[in-house]
């Protein structure tokens, strides 16, 4: 009898083992599926391109007080009024050697061919301007306290 019992127990373990592998085998089965599905159709956001990011959201961008300067056929767009205040206090030259230096991130060289004048005037151009333009934005400042 005793033989019997041990008999059934190492059954019922044997039956339970096999299903405890088949169980796992599914579960694997199912992993490497959804994996599979994954792979296809979903992509990292890291790995994206540029254009592909911007069509997934839109930035709504309300009409802020944005002041807009024209310069040798470009549209520059200056959203801090305290710049853009600065800026209008400049002569035109020296205007648009600052917004082409800073804004349109043009070298020295390339805005002394656009206006044809001497790289070394742009570039004391660009300083005496940088000079009015803090002065002017300290002069606001302390007037606003």
């Amino acid at each position: 009898m005793e033989q019997s019992s041990f008999q059934d127990e190492q059954t019922v373990r044997h039956q339970f083992d096999s299903l405890c592998k088949l169980a796992l085998k599914s579960e694997v089965i199912n992993y490497e599926k959804h994996m599979a599905y994954r792979q296809k159709y979903e992509v990292m956001l890291s790995e994206l391109s540029e254009k592909e990011l911007s069509r997934l959201f839109i930035m709504d961008e309300h009409e802020m007080e944005t002041h807009r300067f024209q310069v040798l056929g470009y549209d520059i767009e200056v959203k801090d009024a305290l710049i853009a205040e600065a800026l209008q206090t400049l002569t035109e030259k020296k205007r648009n050697v600052v917004l082409l230096s800073y804004f349109m991130d043009m070298s020295d060289a390339d805005i002394a061919r656009e206006m044809n004048l001497v790289r070394s005037t742009i570039n004391e151009h660009r300083r005496r301007s940088l000079e009015l333009m803090r002065k002017n934005m300290e002069e606001s400042a302390n007037e606003k306290r």
